[in-house]
């Protein structure tokens, strides 16, 4: 083969390349998705994120026609989970699973290693999770004045414990505190489980907890509800007052959960993804699941950019209450 020939057949086999390349790409957002989609969620399975993340993901498989896999990429309070899809391709086929702790976490850590805001597009918001504000029954409180009364009376004495430093569990009670001048001593345990035995056990006299976690002990008798964090009353939890209907001024918290995709992802494969899970949201059985857990799917659109709005905001709040209340991860 001759020198030039081979330059012409190399010049041949580029021209076939760009000519195949090109209607791939432009076929990217019109045919997406091809082959199977990966979730990453940044705690261990069995979790509320993990719980919720699957139960979306059954329904969002069947919209998409390709399978949603979810996997689990645990560890640095969901933050490697979060590296792990910021440094893929943005190709349409990598998310994130975040939550309220990511925002929480842009503030508490001195370098989380990604910026919930620059780092990712949002894509649609999952559920809200209100915590409930639940206390031992051995304890003379029966409402949420009872509390606020008896940790006046008692500063620094009352206990409210968590899952860990910075946790929203641990922020609920921070920002509780902020809005109602009391003093409560903090008792982080290394997870709502520890947290849990160690109410019932008597070793800690109340928690913020996530509901799906304390509903159940609530039901039995063994805890006693106070209020929920959210803005409004839980659909599983009508009877049980929110904290600002008892009188906490300013005061809500939910824990939040939505899908992220890698900064640059195409804007048409986001609002595609994002047809599709709002789609799974409206899923009478998927709905029926998301309320016995306590969970609250969202109303109205619920498009991208209202989603990234609510990141926003959720930043702005937490880095205020993580900064008022010293707490601090390197």
């Amino acid at each position: 083969m001759t020198v030039s020939t081979s330059i012409r057949l190399a010049a041949g086999c580029l021209l076939l390349a760009a000519s195949v390349a090109a209607p791939v790409q432009a076929e990217s957002a019109a045919e997406w998705p091809t082959r199977p989609v990966t979730w990453v969620v940044g705690y261990a399975a069995g979790g509320t994120t993990d719980i919720v993340a699957r139960a979306i993901a059954t329904k969002v498989s069947q919209e998409l026609g390709q399978t949603v896999v979810v996997m689990n990429r645990p560890g640095a309070n969901s933050n490697i989970g979060a590296q792990a899809v910021k440094r893929v391709d943005a190709d349409g086929y990598t998310y994130y699973v975040g939550s309220a702790a990511n925002a929480i976490n842009r503030t508490l850590y001195e370098n989380a290693g990604y910026d919930i805001v620059k780092d990712f597009a949002p894509v649609a918001l999952f559920v809200s999770v209100p915590n409930m504000l639940v206390v031992n029954p051995a304890l003379p409180i029966k409402s949420v004045a009872d509390y606020i009364a008896y940790a006046k009376a008692n500063p620094g004495k009352l206990t409210c414990g968590s899952s860990g430093t910075g946790s929203s569990i641990h922020l609920s009670c921070e920002l509780f505190k902020m809005r109602t001048g009391t003093s409560i001593m903090h008792v982080p345990f290394t997870g709502s489980g520890p947290a849990m035995a160690a109410l019932l056990g008597g070793q800690v006299d109340s928690v913020f907890d996530n509901m799906p976690t304390v509903k159940p002990n609530v039901d039995a008798g063994k805890l006693r509800a106070l209020g929920v964090t959210s803005a409004k009353r839980s659909a599983s939890a009508r009877d049980v007052p929110t904290i600002g209907e008892e009188g906490v001024p300013d005061y809500a918290v939910n824990a939040w959960f939505g899908l992220f995709a890698p900064a640059g992802t195409n804007k048409e494969v986001v609002a595609k993804m994002n047809r599709a899970v709002n789609a799974a949201l409206r899923d009478g059985e998927i709905r029926t699941i998301l309320t016995q857990r306590g969970a609250d799917a969202p109303d109205g659109p619920n498009t991208p950019a209202e989603f990234g709005e609510h990141v926003r905001r959720e930043v702005d709040k937490w880095a205020t209450v993580v900064k008022a209340s010293g707490a601090k991860v390197n």
